[in-house]
């Protein structure tokens, strides 16, 4: 029992230290994904237009939120607004697109996508009437077969 009782505070320290690096791993791959910051609707039923801002670590055409879209809370894509460009520079950025038909009562779903790194997990999630749109999580591998469905962008000029 002496000899267990001596290795109990090691034993403490280790999983201190190796919880200690797996959130510190956790919280890298957050930083590195695209978060959607803020969602604006304005329009009618079946017409939205939605200005989304988008906080990304973009590099340069190797690395860049490349698309924000819109889809159901069963994985459907109901919009997606090609970003044909990086934003080094311009951090964070607002673009906006519709129209995105989709009736004021319906709950959507608002998120990022990087060219390298795939979806963000910070979304936007709510229904467009009176701006019901909240932040939120999502899994990042939620509905990830939409990365291969059209409109899919060009390459990077920059």
């Amino acid at each position: 029992m002496n000899k267990f009782c001596s290795f109990l505070p090691l034993l403490l320290l280790l999983c201190v230290a190796c919880d200690s690096e797996n959130s510190e791993d956790m919280n890298a791959n957050s930083q590195e994904s695209a978060k959607i910051i803020q969602v604006e609707c304005t329009g009618g039923p079946n017409d939205y237009t939605l200005s989304v801002t988008i906080e990304s670590p973009d590099t340069g055409c190797d690395q860049y939120a490349n698309w924000w879209e819109v889809i159901t809370p069963e994985g459907e894509l109901v919009y997606r607004r090609i970003l044909g460009h990086s934003h080094v520079n311009e951090q964070p950025f607002t673009r906006s697109g519709g129209p995105v038909q989709v009736g004021p009562t319906d709950t959507i779903i608002v998120r990022a996508h990087m060219n390298n790194l795939s979806y963000g997990t910070q979304v936007f999630k709510g229904i467009v009437l009176n701006d019901g749109l909240v932040q939120d999580s999502l899994a990042a591998d939620f509905a990830i077969g939409l990365e291969e469905q059209e409109p899919l962008p060009g390459d990077c000029p920059f």
